[in-house]
C-alpha cells in the first residue's frame, strides 16, 4: 500500500472519529436543553382551535354601579378542576394545585411538574386554562402525550378525571 493511500485512511478515519463526537455532543446538547417551543395563539385574537368564538356581550346602562361590579372576575370557575392528581409512576399519589394560567410539564428543573423518566422529554407538554377547562398540548416530545388512551398532535381539553399519560406517569384533574 502507497504512503498516500495509507495518509489519506488516516485522514477519512480522523474525519469519522470527529463526525461522531459532534454527533455525541448535539445530542447531549438537544437532551438537556431540549427543542424550542412552539409559540401558543394569541388569546385576544381568539384562534385557539378548540374553543368557540365567544358570544358579544349586550351593552346595559346601570345608573349606578354596585361595589361588586369593581371586583375581578375569578380566573377559574367552580366547575374547572383545581388539583392535579398523579395517579401512577413514580410519584403516585402526589397533589398538585393547579396555576391559575399555565402548568409546563417535563424533565427540565424549570417546569412546574418535573417529571424525571426515560420516555420524558426536557419540555414535554404544557397544560394550560383556556376559557374556564384546561387543555393540554404536546410541546414535540419525543415519545407523544397521551389523553385518555390517545396520542395527541395539537392542544387538546382535559376533562375531569380523564388520564393524561407523559412518560411512565399518568395524572388526572380534579376538583
Amino acid at each position: 500500500m502507497s504512503e498516500l493511500t495509507l495518509l489519506l485512511l488516516q485522514i477519512a478515519f480522523l474525519m469519522l472519529l470527529w463526525f461522531f463526537v459532534f454527533v455525541i455532543v448535539y445530542s447531549l446538547r438537544s437532551d438537556l436543553f431540549g427543542q424550542r417551543a412552539k409559540r401558543l395563539p394569541d388569546r385576544a385574537a381568539g384562534t385557539f382551535p378548540t374553543s368557540p368564538a365567544p358570544a358579544p356581550a349586550a351593552a346595559v346602562a346601570d345608573p349606578a354601579p354596585s361595589r361588586e361590579a369593581h371586583r375581578a372576575p375569578p380566573l377559574q370557575s367552580d366547575a374547572t378542576p383545581r388539583r392535579l392528581v398523579i395517579t401512577s409512576g413514580p410519584r403516585e399519589g402526589m397533589e398538585i394545585d393547579l396555576p391559575s394560567e399555565q402548568l409546563t410539564i417535563g424533565r427540565s428543573s424549570e417546569s412546574g411538574l418535573v417529571i424525571r423518566d426515560d420516555y420524558t422529554s426536557t419540555h414535554h407538554a404544557r397544560l394550560m386554562l383556556w376559557n374556564d377547562e384546561w387543555v393540554v398540548q404536546d410541546l414535540s416530545s419525543t415519545n407523544g402525550t397521551l389523553v385518555g388512551g390517545e396520542k395527541i398532535d395539537r392542544p387538546t381539553p382535559v376533562p375531569e378525571r380523564t388520564p393524561v399519560t407523559i412518560g411512565t406517569t399518568t395524572f388526572e384533574l380534579r376538583r
